[in-house]
């Protein structure tokens, strides 16, 4: 990002922006995977709107979304792609570059 984008705020990837897209995206960047009730547990969201921020992460290819049976238990897991690795690396800079204007001004 050039300096004199940091306060342009279409520079920020709005997809990110929703605390719990970025908590999940987070979380999952420091795990090969993990179950939606881990994800749910940790971030406090509920069932449904957990789906619904978890759908728009996969459509967005960020995250992949896996459904698998363990004996008859069916289990969801969620991992972070290569691309949301990115997005999420991309967005921590662009916000440390904004908060970097803070540090100059002291």
């Amino acid at each position: 990002m050039n300096t004199d984008d940091r306060y342009n705020y279409r520079s920020y990837d709005s997809l990110m922006n929703a605390p719990i897209r970025l908590a999940v995206m987070s979380l999952l960047a420091g795990m090969e995977e993990a179950e939606f009730t881990y994800i749910r547990e940790k971030t406090g969201a509920t069932d449904g709107n957990l789906s619904r921020h978890l759908a728009k992460l996969e459509e967005e290819g960020l995250i992949a979304v896996v459904k698998r049976f363990e004996g008859k238990k069916p289990v969801t897991v969620q991992s972070i792609t290569d691309k949301g690795r990115a997005a999420l690396r991309d967005y921590v800079a662009n916000l440390e570059s904004l908060i970097g204007t803070l540090k100059e001004m002291d």
